[in-house]
């Protein structure tokens, strides 16, 4: 899978950049091998969003609903295909950059910050690592989508380097916990909804709201520090082996750019509760990769390796139910917040999202090109994490999330 086209027309996804000679961050959206700055089509009268007028975040953008999001796309489409004339063309042109000379920032102020556990996949192969010898699901799993609220500020844009974490952990044969850097650090395969439109505080979200409440996805990594987290997850759940980072890719691909790519969901049983259903489906056919490169294979030019291959579209739970169950209890979402979707995994090896996974809690660990074993991440390796839908012509590009361990 290559990265390099996926940014036409049907995508323009939209993010936050600085240009090469100045600091100021506004938006963009991605076309081709290029950024338009959507600031100064705005500034010039080529486009009606004021809300994206001297914007260092998405979310007054988001805000405005959807309406306003379906406008600006049109808008935008008109005047970078046929449609625009040569006057427009010229001053769109004035308004572009090369995307490789602009430096990308976190696309929104992320406010509030859930991780689902919604790959049935995934629970399953964790459920078999962990406990062996019972019923790998709990027996919540098929009524309820499982999540945790995590830290909103420790999300960061791809890119970002990611500090070995320290924390509290137990070996099997020892008496009493010790501090220090975590020796099983992981990564979770993850895709995100951003939240647009706001819901009221009180009044829960039906699960056909999906339009009106989730503006697009990214790609997502919740590192996570398997050691730490092994000894204080019980019984609250994950806590400081989850929150000292999180990366996001920078460009949100829209929900309208993503329709030709929705597809029948999983066969659930018991059928969810009404609250959880939803008229359409909201499933996606979206390829992802994990790749990983060490500092010896950097230091010999050696390109990434592909650890991990996957598709979003096995997801248990859709972002319309994680919708309907966030809100369920009158809980309210604001334009920006943040919704991972659980890692993506499959059953057959290869297919998991995560190094817990993949080596069998570090059983069996990965076998390298560069003749290097890992059973989780080392200080110096950097992860890259990609994905893209394809339907006939139609080819939606993600981008990357990308992150380096250092000590």
């Amino acid at each position: 899978m290559t990265e390099p086209h996926g940014y036409g027309l049907h995508n323009l996804p939209f993010g936050i950049f600085s240009g090469p000679h100045d600091d100021r961050k506004r938006a963009a959206v991605a076309f081709e091998n290029s950024i338009v700055d959507l600031d100064a089509l705005v500034a010039d009268k080529l486009l009606d969003a004021e809300p994206l007028r001297g914007a260092s975040t998405l979310n007054d953008f988001l805000a405005a609903g959807l309406p306003a999001w379906r406008a600006v796309r049109a808008r935008l489409q008109r005047l970078l295909g046929y449609g625009a004339t040569a006057d427009e063309r010229a001053r769109v042109a004035n308004a572009t950059l090369p995307r490789d000379a602009v430096t990308l920032h976190l696309p929104v102020n992320v406010g509030d910050y859930v991780d689902f556990y919604s790959s049935i996949e995934h629970a399953t192969n964790l459920g078999r690592i962990l406990r062996p010898n019972a019923e790998p699901l709990l027996p919540n799993y098929r009524h309820i989508p499982i999540g945790y609220h995590g830290r909103s500020g420790t999300v960061v844009v791809s890119g970002t380097p990611v500090r070995r974490p320290h924390g509290q952990q137990k070996a099997a044969d020892a008496s009493a916990p010790s501090f220090g850097p975590s020796k099983l650090l992981d990564v979770e395969l993850e895709m995100g909804w951003i939240a647009g439109a706001p819901s009221t505080h009180g009044e829960p979200v039906s699960a056909d709201a999906v339009r009106e409440h989730v503006f697009g996805y990214v790609l997502l990594n919740d590192w996570s520090a398997r050691d730490i987290q092994a000894w204080e997850y019980q019984p609250l759940g994950p806590f400081l082996g989850k929150s000292f980072a999180t990366s996001i890719s920078p460009w949100i691909v829209t929900l309208d750019a993503l329709e030709p790519f929705r597809t029948a969901e999983p066969a659930r049983d018991p059928e969810p509760l009404p609250y959880l259903r939803a008229r359409e489906n909201w499933a996606y056919d979206i390829e992802l990769e994990m790749l990983l490169q060490t500092p010896r294979m950097r230091d010999r030019g050696e390109p990434p390796h592909r650890i991990s291959r996957t598709n979003f579209r096995g997801m248990y739970w859709t972002a319309a139910q994680q919708l309907a169950h966030v809100t369920s209890n009158g809980a309210s979402i604001r334009p920006g917040d943040l919704f991972g979707t659980g890692t993506i995994s499959g059953s057959e090896q290869g297919t998991q999202g995560s190094f817990i996974e993949l080596t069998a809690r570090g059983a069996d660990p990965l076998m390298l090109p560069s003749g290097e074993t890992r059973a989780f991440l080392e200080n110096g390796d950097t992860v890259i994490m990609r994905a893209q839908a394809v339907h006939g012509a139609t080819r939606i590009a993600f981008g990357h999330v990308e992150g380096t361990i250092v000590a």
